[in-house]
């Protein structure tokens, strides 16, 4: 399925990796330090960088699914993709086949 690539496209994929990053950051360095090192400030730090861009996301894909057209499915992939661990490299490497696919114009 070739869907209409856009720059509100482009901006979903960067800020998808974004959120995605700060995700596996949160799940995979901060909660681990609070509680094996007891230390809860990098939670604190992370958590409040990672929910900021998780707005963003939500932002950025309500854009970009309005501009390229994208099917309600699409959208709800994406926005369950984002609450996966690594969900949103998954879905960012199916657009980014897609994109690789289409002609651009």
């Amino acid at each position: 399925m070739n869907a209409r690539w856009t720059d509100e496209v482009t901006q979903f994929r960067a800020v998808s990796l974004l959120e995605g990053v700060s995700y596996l950051l949160l799940l995979g360095v901060a909660v681990p330090v609070k509680y094996l090192l007891h230390e809860p400030a990098l939670v604190r730090v992370l958590g409040r960088v990672h929910g900021g861009l998780f707005v963003l996301f939500v932002l950025a894909l309500v854009r970009a699914a309005a501009a390229a057209e994208w099917k309600a499915s699409r959208s709800i992939t994406a926005f369950v993709a984002s609450v996966l661990p690594f969900g949103a490299f998954w879905f960012e490497r199916k657009l980014r086949a897609e994109a690789a696919a289409s002609p651009r114009a």
